[in-house]
């Protein structure tokens, strides 16, 4: 886009909300502004834009009108409507126990919210994202053309897709349409909560990791499905026909999830023999890319338990996640804390434990303990 392009959101400047993680990366938007029609460079360009100066400035000062905690399995979600701006929170439309509305997106966003409360607090005791009640707080119809998501580290926050453009154009659906990617952007929030995984390299790897395990885990559940029956696609709904691929990112087989002519192909390894080492200032070292890695290794972990994912193997990611982790823990600490909690809890040499050594060997990282112990020690 040409320098000194005028802004389209009619000189209003959105705001940003503090630190940032969007379910579209960057470098799929600069594919689709090199090869993409007009229209297409347009929109992406737009969400770019955006999503920059959400990440530029400081927080906003608008705050959702509801901070207080909620007991232990008690829901408290609110949805607003950005009505295509860019203040948040925005004006309330659903709030806990209200009927469903007209609006698909503030229904979704509500459910979606309900389905990734439950998963946290029936499968591991967790009330809510940071543990302690918080409100699960959405705003959709964020901005005007926006093809995002994000947790801010206090909300949600939803774009609409390019549902605005010509049909034959269009390339995202409304970005609450995908259950599992409701769940990965609210599990950021845990993150932030708890291992507080920096969002670079192979820390923020682990980070979107973790996300796509539990956005993935929250639609199985919802469904119903074992690992076997799961596509293990994350953004499964959210490309239209028009679009050569399936999903964002394929857990099962990373780097498969597309092959666009717009988007580009899927540039996502599986295989540590195929790790990306790219510059920070490229998907922040490779976050979105290089976290292919990781999920295929959980993937293969749930499939050799069998079964529901979120149980077993679910419940060793998450205590790794909130126990084990620091803050700049890296792919061979995921290996060895994810191997000692599922000693912990099903004991040394069970079925579930050599399932997490095979499935981290099947993606080129051999677990290190000494003594029953990681080499890198344990969360302090």
């Amino acid at each position: 886009m040409k320098a000194g392009k005028k802004n389209k959101w009619n000189g209003r400047t959105p705001p940003n909300t503090g630190s940032v993680q969007c379910i579209v990366p960057g470098y799929l938007l600069r594919e689709i502004m090199e090869r993409g029609t007009e229209n297409q460079r347009e929109w992406a360009w737009r969400t770019t834009a955006i999503s920059e100066q959400i990440r530029g400035q400081r927080q906003a000062s608008a705050r959702p009108a509801v901070l207080h905690v909620t007991a232990m399995g008690q829901k408290s979600r609110l949805v607003y409507d950005a009505q295509t701006g860019y203040d948040l929170p925005g004006v309330i439309v659903r709030a806990e126990g209200d009927p469903a509305t007209s609006d698909p997106a503030v229904d979704e966003a509500y459910d979606g919210a309900g389905h990734t409360y439950d998963l946290f607090l029936e499968a591991y005791g967790r009330n809510s994202i940071d543990g302690r009640g918080m409100p699960l707080v959405s705003t959709v119809h964020y901005g005007q053309g926006y093809d995002n998501a994000f947790w801010n580290s206090q909300q949600m926050v939803y774009g609409d897709g390019d549902e605005d453009l010509p049909e034959a154009e269009r390339l995202f659906n409304r970005f609450t349409i995908a259950l599992e990617v409701i769940g990965h952007e609210l599990t950021h929030g845990v993150t932030q909560h708890e291992a507080n995984l920096a969002y670079r390299s192979q820390p923020g790897a682990l980070n979107e990791s973790f996300s796509d395990v539990f956005g993935v885990l929250t639609k199985q559940r919802a469904l119903g499905q074992t690992a076997e029956q799961a596509s293990w696609l994350v953004g499964e709904s959210l490309l239209t026909a028009n679009v050569n691929g399936v999903a964002f990112r394929s857990m099962k087989e990373p780097g498969t999830a597309y092959d666009d002519p717009v988007l580009g192909k899927d540039p996502q390894p599986g295989h540590m023999d195929q790790y990306q080492n790219l510059p920070n200032w490229y998907d922040n070292g490779g976050v979105h890319i290089n976290s292919g890695i990781p999920n295929h290794a959980f993937y293969f972990v749930a499939t050799e338990i069998g079964g529901n994912a979120w149980e077993n193997a679910g419940e060793i990611w998450y205590i790794t996640l909130r126990d084990r982790l620091r803050r700049n823990s890296d792919f061979q600490d995921a290996a060895d804390m994810t191997f000692q909690v599922a000693g912990d809890l099903f004991g040394g040499g069970s079925a579930e434990q050599q399932a997490v050594s095979n499935g981290w060997a099947r993606v080129g990282i051999k677990v290190e303990v000494a003594g029953g112990a990681s080499r890198r020690g344990r969360k302090g």
